[in-house]
């Protein structure tokens, strides 16, 4: 027997609520070579975010602004394998600082970047508010786990992940991969060695969106507000984002990411969204940062019915 379209509503959960947002802009481009994704913060935010955020019943939407972040030409780089670690590490800090504080009063984090180095603050603040570590969720062409000594280019957003995990703001066994087709060889053996659980786009191909974001809810955890999402919208193919820094062919499709966020939505174990890599010089109309925001809405509970 056939469910009706009434039985399938009847039996949807209705996502949860959140009541407060708070919006952190990171405007890092310290992290990876090519210009402009310092300006993915204002382009969110030009994408109407606050306004969407308000029309699916967010109470109270704050936007703290954007961190303070020295642009290349005025410091210089002293760690050719790990380019401007030490500034990087600065800022990071300062955002660790903001995010523990957001959580610790009840809100729901949204971070804005900038590359994907940020992700190392959004981490530590977690777990320093929560006193232990969140679940993750990272949406990404690319592993993001080389370390100084693996990276060829020496690019810390290549890095963040290994440095989270070194760090211990995360668990191996609660960390999960989603998108991969870009990987180095060093990242493939330190995602084996750590059992980082990963699911390429070969995967999704294979299963499916459906049962591979399923699998990660339950690595990651289904506590409440537990799993952090970090999604580098280069996860997403670039036919639909075409502004970021490091395209790669056949990713996520439209469809398959907001499937993705609308799970985590009715899991009720999301607790924050990190978006990166957004490059509006390298976008059309800024698609990518509309779909960036529409990824954000569903993450937060937004459905189609």
């Amino acid at each position: 027997m056939i469910a009706s379209s009434t039985d399938l509503q009847a039996s949807r959960p209705a996502p949860p609520v959140v009541e407060r947002v708070d919006v952190v802009g990171v405007p890092m481009d310290l992290g990876a070579d090519r210009r402009g994704v310092d300006m993915g913060p204002s382009a969110v935010r030009y994408a109407r975010l606050r306004e969407g955020l308000l029309a699916i019943g967010v109470k109270d939407a704050r936007d703290h602004g954007n961190l303070a972040v020295p642009v290349p030409e005025s410091t210089s780089q002293s760690v050719a394998n790990a380019k401007y670690l030490p500034i990087i590490r600065e800022v990071c800090e300062q955002l660790a600082v903001l995010v523990e504080r957001i959580v610790r009063e009840g809100g729901f984090p949204i971070v804005l970047g900038g590359d994907h180095s940020i992700a190392m603050g959004t981490l530590a603040g977690l777990y320093r508010a929560r006193q232990r570590q969140p679940g993750l969720i990272w949406v990404d062409a690319h592993g993001d786990i080389n370390t100084p000594l693996t990276s060829p280019s020496g690019n810390v957003h290549g890095m963040p992940l290994a440095m989270a995990l070194e760090e211990h703001a995360v668990a191996a066994e609660h960390t999960v991969l989603i998108g991969l087709r870009d990987v180095d060889a060093g990242e493939k053996r330190a995602i084996r060695e750590l059992g980082v659980r990963a699911y390429t786009m070969t995967d999704i191909d294979r299963y499916g969106m459906e049962r591979v974001i399923e699998e990660a809810i339950d690595v990651a955890g289904t506590d409440p507000r537990s799993i952090h999402v970090s999604f580098d919208m280069d996860g997403i193919d670039p036919s639909e984002a075409p502004g970021v820094g490091t395209p790669v062919r056949g990713g996520i499709s439209y469809r398959e990411a907001h499937l993705a966020m609308e799970a985590l939505a009715a899991s009720g174990a999301l607790g924050s969204i990190e978006i990166t890599e957004i490059n509006p010089i390298l976008d059309e109309h800024n698609r990518t940062a509309q779909l960036a925001v529409e990824l954000i809405l569903s993450g937060l509970g937004k459905t189609i019915l």
